[in-house]
């Protein structure tokens, strides 16, 4: 039976992150149609949202293009919201995000969110050759993008915009959902001057993330024509599975993969529970402490231990969603994550 916290005003739903990890040692295409596979499954288990990240020249990720699974998956599902987590906006034009978003909310009335992020999605060298034979640009230019393309969604540039006269058609589409993600306290004064909703990353790195964020986000929203009243979720790393014992040996294979990431900022592909635990043999104090930073920074454990955090958590930020990602080495290690917290959530 699901109950309510003095924290939140509704139940806690449960919504997905996909990041489309490449399982069991296989190739990208295949990881992208386990995605889908997944898509499926949370479809039928009662997930709200399926969003899709955004990764370049990133091995252990396979998707770099979010807006084609959305149109895909959209396709192949029947009631789960489907979107981005989020598209890197820095590397695009806010006019072609506007139009490829208002063509699959064409397509898809009332099921496609567009989620947009700060971060590249990748090195360096995959920025510079998504914007050649551009320049990268230099300095901050997301907060003009993020303002320019919740503005042509809703046909609300000022008048005396450069692109004022810009018809992002489908015209009479309805606009897709838009949110802003961050994993610090960056954008959410800004998200909340937008008008944007908020999804406040916890599974990005290992750093505290207070609840006063949020508060910052709330106390900034201006009402607008997107939303009237600020939303929030925050997103949270977890693996599930029926013991303890095997979610903790499940959970090497993410945590490792961001220790050495962060450790050396070298990208490796996704290693077996094994071969992770190899890898931390041969780690010296100084990464193991921050090993034990990433595992501390993700909720492991049966669906009781799962739910109980993951409702601690919603009660600490005072939000009523949480987005769940989930990256095992074994593909039907993450389904079952998926179904189990399903389950135990009474959800479907």
């Amino acid at each position: 039976m699901t109950t309510i916290s003095n924290h939140r005003k509704k139940p806690l739903r449960l919504s997905v992150t996909d990041q489309s990890p490449i399982h069991d040692n296989g190739g990208s295409s295949q990881a992208i149609r386990n995605s889908v596979k997944l898509a499926q499954l949370c479809d039928r288990l009662g997930y709200h949202r399926y969003w899709f990240a955004e990764h370049h020249n990133s091995p252990g990720y396979a998707c770099p293009s979010p807006e084609i699974m959305v149109a895909h998956v959209a396709q192949n599902t029947d009631q789960i919201r489907v979107g981005t987590g989020g598209v890197m906006l820095t590397h695009y034009s806010p006019t072609k995000v506007a139009e490829s978003f208002r063509m699959l909310s064409a397509l898809n009335p009332d099921r496609i969110d567009l989620s947009i992020g700060r971060a590249p999605g990748g090195d360096r060298l995959a920025s510079q050759a998504l914007s050649w034979p551009k320049q990268f640009p230099a300095g901050d230019v997301y907060p003009q993008q993020a303002a320019t393309l919740m503005a042509m969604l809703h046909d609300d540039l000022p008048a005396d915009h450069p692109f004022a006269e810009v018809r992002v058609i489908p015209e009479d589409a309805p606009a897709p959902d838009t949110w802003m993600l961050g994993s610090s306290g960056g954008s959410a004064g800004l998200a909340g001057r937008l008008g944007y909703g908020f999804v406040l990353a916890l599974f990005i790195n290992t750093h505290e993330r207070s609840p006063a964020i949020l508060d910052d986000y709330r106390a900034a929203f201006k009402p607008c024509k997107a939303r009237q009243q600020p939303e929030a979720m925050i997103g949270a790393a977890v693996i599930c599975a029926p013991t303890r014992e095997e979610a903790d040996r499940i959970a090497r294979t993410r945590t490792i993969w961001i220790q050495t990431a962060l450790s050396s900022g070298n990208i490796i592909a996704l290693p077996s529970p094994e071969e992770a635990e190899r890898l931390y043999d041969e780690l010296n104090e100084t990464e193991k402490s921050r090993y034990s930073k990433v595992l501390g920074n993700t909720i492991v454990g049966t669906p009781a231990d799962c739910r109980e955090q993951l409702e601690a958590e919603a009660d600490k930020y005072g939000v009523d969603e949480v987005t769940v990602v989930c990256v095992t080495y074994g593909l039907e290690e993450r389904l079952r994550s998926y179904q189990l917290l399903a389950d135990e959530f009474g959800m479907g």
